[in-house]
């Protein structure tokens, strides 16, 4: 079974499912000796409005994901003009003097991600950052904020020594200013969650549904019924699994986002633009999902 399939996490409701369909079909329908008279009717009309209100928790859910995937692509993006730019218009045109410039961008990445995920705010920050900086990272509030205050200090320092004209100064730090604004957007999504009472609303509304089912099929299509319940169940817990976890988009989940290997590809390419031999460039392949 491969990693990212949802067949795991919903196969204990599956089974459950299934065994209470066939339960009903031995039963004929019965609870208690007491013939449960349902159709298939009431089911195809609660079948729509289960589905579009489904739909409507997907959207959500795949919103806040793709919404934290174009903030991360901004990331990149950012933090490759920053780079070239502190390489070739710094009128030094020292990679020396650039380098520890370069290696705070990838600093941002790694506490930006870090915070995220609620790893330690020093974790993977070793020889990116001068001493003092490092020294005050495991005991701010905002390690990523902290890595652009200096960030900014650096370009503040190179344009008052003449080294960088005031208006490339200023170009550099709107740059700046998206990768802030970046990260203010992904504490955005982090911080604020979907309603809970959305999600179980649907998640009993789910169960209640498949659950009910096997008796307004049983009549018509006998010893089908366990099959088809089975179908229709897994399409909606499948779903709800789903969206339950692109909700959330920077944990752990096999779906979730590869931000390892994101930041190891903004990583690589940043070194490589310092002139360095980078690792080679992380890959998912049919077994496995970056995270």
């Amino acid at each position: 079974m491969r990693r990212g399939s949802l067949l795991r996490r919903i196969l204990s409701q599956q089974l459950f499912v299934f065994f209470l369909a066939c339960a009903v079909v031995l039963a004929h329908g019965e609870l208690f000796h007491w013939k449960v008279t349902l159709t298939a009717a009431p089911f195809s009309l609660m079948g729509v409005a289960l589905a579009i209100f489904l739909g409507f928790r997907i959207n959500a859910s795949y919103d806040r994901y793709w919404e934290a995937r174009k903030l991360w692509g901004n990331v990149l993006v950012n933090a490759r003009n920053l780079a070239r730019q502190a390489l070739t218009l710094d009128r030094s045109g020292s990679v020396d003097i650039a380098r520890p410039f370069v290696l705070g961008l990838i600093a941002f990445a790694v506490t930006m991600r870090n915070g995220l995920r609620a790893r330690p705010a020093a974790d993977a920050l070793a020889g990116l950052l001068p001493a003092e900086v490092l020294a005050r990272v495991p005991g701010a509030r905002s390690a990523p904020n902290l890595v652009l205050l200096w960030l900014g200090g650096w370009l503040r320092t190179r344009r008052e020594a003449g080294m960088l004209e005031p208006v490339l100064a200023q170009q550099m730090e709107t740059s700046l200013d998206e990768l802030g604004a970046a990260l203010g957007g992904c504490e955005r999504i982090a911080n604020t969650p979907l309603p809970f009472t959305y999600s179980v609303i649907l998640h009993r509304s789910s169960y209640l549904y498949c659950m009910l089912l096997p008796f307004g099929l049983v009549d018509s299509i006998g010893w089908m019924t366990p099959l088809v319940v089975a179908f229709v169940s897994y399409t909606f817990f499948a779903l709800e699994a789903l969206s339950d976890e692109i909700e959330e988009p920077f944990g752990m989940m096999a779906n979730d986002l590869a931000l390892d290997a994101i930041v190891a590809n903004i990583d690589a390419n940043l070194r490589e633009m310092l002139g360095e031999v980078p690792p080679p460039a992380l890959r998912p392949d049919a077994e496995f999902i970056l995270t």
